[in-house]
């Protein structure tokens, strides 16, 4: 069984407003309204995947029955605490004529103490029938910075494997907690190593940096693909690939052809199901990283979040080139 995390859950509204102005009236040509948060979009293209999966996490108030009440319809399997403010309501505005994607996202309700350590005690207690848990998004106001630090540690005692996609704060102390995997795109991990990158060089070497800290797999999402990085050693916290040789380091550059897109919203949540769906089979780092990477390009062309096709996913797989990369190279 997998699980997704989605402490700041919200509704999230995709609207496609041709020649967008500022200060000007406009009517959407078309809209969407789904039940999001990263976690929940990640719930979202696991259950498209055919993959067992369940939804937790927080929501509060109408918007919060009406995240649960979507994800029933939808048949996800869902088990959320209650709080007692008001989940969250995102916007997004797509530009056709432009390609630009604004996005408006609320800061989402308060937390106290209390309600976290129900959700917490219920995590915990759903943990103990499941092989992996992702935890996905931005926190609500209130919730300590270092959460995802506390919950990696308590999983990982009960043997179940973590992925964590985040940003800011929550991020840069997250991958000191040995988290088994990480997906930030390139700005986040720019932020995380504390340089900007010019190449895949540079994006091969901050890979190396993030999986010495402690990191088993370490994957920075691009447009047209991603660069990825896999630590086989005994300190990595669950041994991500058991079949690896102790000590060393797998790394990869995959791509696939940009096309036009509908909108970008949700596809490295896509990115995030198709990987934690490749390891849940058991597929190997290359299958893994190919279905991630089809995941993601196939989410670019719905509007909303977390939506895919899954057999247009297969045919996308076999576009997908993947190469390896010598970390010897990187010391040139």
């Amino acid at each position: 069984m997998i699980i997704t995390v989605t402490l700041n859950a919200a509704i999230d509204r995709s609207l496609v407003v041709p020649n967008l102005r500022l200060g000007h009236r406009h009517r959407a040509v078309e809209q969407t309204a789904l039940a999001g948060g990263k976690g929940v979009n990640v719930a979202r293209t696991l259950k498209t995947l055919g993959q067992p999966v369940i939804a937790t996490g927080l929501a509060g108030g109408a918007t919060g029955t009406r995240i649960v009440e979507q994800l029933t319809r939808e048949s996800i399997l869902n088990d959320f605490v209650r709080i007692d403010e008001e989940s969250r309501t995102n916007t997004a505005v797509f530009d056709p004529t432009s390609g630009v994607q604004t996005e408006i996202n609320e800061r989402g309700p308060k937390v106290d103490a209390r309600e976290l350590e129900l959700f917490t005690d219920k995590l915990l207690y759903l943990a103990r029938g499941a092989d992996v848990v992702v935890m996905a998004g931005s926190l609500p106001r209130n919730v300590p910075e270092d959460v995802y630090v506390d919950l990696v540690k308590e999983l990982h005692r009960v043997g179940v494997r973590v992925y964590v996609d985040t940003d800011g704060e929550p991020l840069r102390r997250i991958v000191r907690a040995a988290p088994d995997a990480i997906t930030p795109n390139q700005l986040e991990a720019e932020e995380i190593v504390g340089h900007e990158f010019a190449d895949d060089v540079d994006r091969a070497r901050a890979v190396t940096e993030i999986l010495d800290l402690g990191v088993g797999e370490a994957i920075m999402t691009l447009q047209d693909g991603c660069v990825a990085g896999v630590r086989h050693d005994a300190a990595s916290a669950q041994a991500p690939m058991a079949s690896a040789t102790a000590g060393t380091i797998e790394l990869f550059r995959a791509r696939i052809e940009p096309r036009e897109t509908v909108a970008r919203i949700g596809s490295g949540d896509a990115f995030l199901a198709g990987l934690v769906a490749g390891r849940y089979e058991g597929r190997s780092v290359e299958e893994s990283l190919r279905f991630a990477v089809a995941c993601g390009a196939d989410a670019t062309q719905r509007l909303g979040a977390g939506l895919v096709d899954a057999r247009q996913v297969d045919r996308l797989v076999h576009e997908v080139s993947i190469e390896s990369i010598d970390p010897a190279d990187l010391d040139e």
